[in-house]
């Protein structure tokens, strides 16, 4: 019997074997314990999964510990000289293996969906809902979508559920919008949190240089104070959709859509993308300007104008080659 066997070695033979390193079958073996499977179960799947030792000795100790029932499942990854101590260690106090998914600052929903879809780690729980069933799922029915997820790195468990991951980008977003939306300047022309996160957008899809955001910010929250239409390209590009092929067109400024905002005073109806911390704070503390416009001069950078006049020349320079 292994328990005698076990009992035989003696105290301080069992101290010796629990700190001594496992042999794995590879530098790095992964170990998935699902929930509910027993601590005789966690050994032989310990086994199963790449560590030479005998599943049964491995049980007795875990019983002996006193933390057998205190295993936690997950996804875990041993590496080169883990002890049966450290290893116990690591399933008790759920020492998961780490995977990470990206949502870049500027990404449309659909871009933020396609990156779940294509990560293989996540559990895919939402791929055959729409956007409307996936946000009443998340507790927001009737909520548009856009906008509403945070940009930022995500770290999770193997097999978390997408949701999982939605519901924390959700959550990110609302407490960033609160906190920026507290600290709006008094003469901002917005209203409520949401107008914020609609222009924080625009400026993120508007934004070339980080060094104009807040100028960029203050040349709309301008036109917003005397009704000027903010006339922004990215929001006619947005309410495109899949129809824009990568060339804007006059057509596409005439015709009209929520989003188009040469066709339509204030601001569009939802965000046009995901925008970043530094675009909430430039939409609720836009730079003080006397700029109405701005042309990009090819480098990145924009160039501002106080007037139409102005504004005609610096486009006449910048974007048709002249002097």
């Amino acid at each position: 019997m292994v328990v005698v066997a076990l009992v035989a070695m003696g105290g301080g033979a069992a101290a010796w074997w629990l700190g001594q390193p496992l042999k794995l079958a590879q530098s790095t073996v992964e170990l998935d314990i699902e929930a509910g499977t027993s601590p005789r179960g966690v050994a032989q799947a310990v086994v199963a999964a790449g560590v030479d030792t005998d599943a049964r000795l491995l049980y007795y100790w875990f019983r002996v510990s006193g933390q057998d029932r205190q295993i936690r499942a997950g996804n875990y990854e041993l590496e080169a000289g883990v002890t049966p101590r450290s290893l116990l260690q690591k399933l008790v106090r759920g020492e998961e293996s780490l995977r990470a998914i990206t949502f870049v600052e500027g990404w449309t929903f659909r871009q933020m969906r396609a990156q779940i879809a294509r990560d293989e780690f996540l559990k895919h729980d939402t791929q055959g809902m729409t956007d409307a069933e996936l946000m009443a799922a998340l507790g927001k029915p009737g909520v548009a979508p856009e906008g509403m997820f945070f940009p930022d790195t995500y770290t999770y468990a193997k097999g978390s559920s997408e949701l999982a991951v939605l519901r924390r980008a959700m959550h990110a977003m609302e407490r960033r919008l609160n906190e920026v939306w507290a600290q709006r300047s008094a003469d901002s022309p917005l209203k409520t949190p949401y107008e914020a996160l609609i222009l924080a957008s625009i400026v993120e899809k508007e934004t070339g240089r980080e060094s104009d955001r807040g100028q960029i910010a203050g040349v709309f929250s301008n036109r917003l104070r005397i009704g000027m239409r903010l006339q922004t390209d990215p929001s006619v590009i947005y309410g495109l959709g899949e129809k824009f092929d990568g060339n804007l067109r006059k057509r596409d400024l005439q015709t009209d859509t929520p989003w188009n905002t040469y066709t339509r005073a204030g601001l569009p109806p939802t965000p046009i993308a995901m925008p970043g911390m530094a675009s909430l704070m430039a939409a609720v503390q836009p730079e003080p300007t006397k700029a109405y416009y701005f042309v990009a001069r090819g480098d990145g950078t924009s160039y501002f104008s106080a007037t139409l006049d102005e504004h005609n020349r610096a486009v006449n320079r910048y974007q048709r080659g002249g002097k």
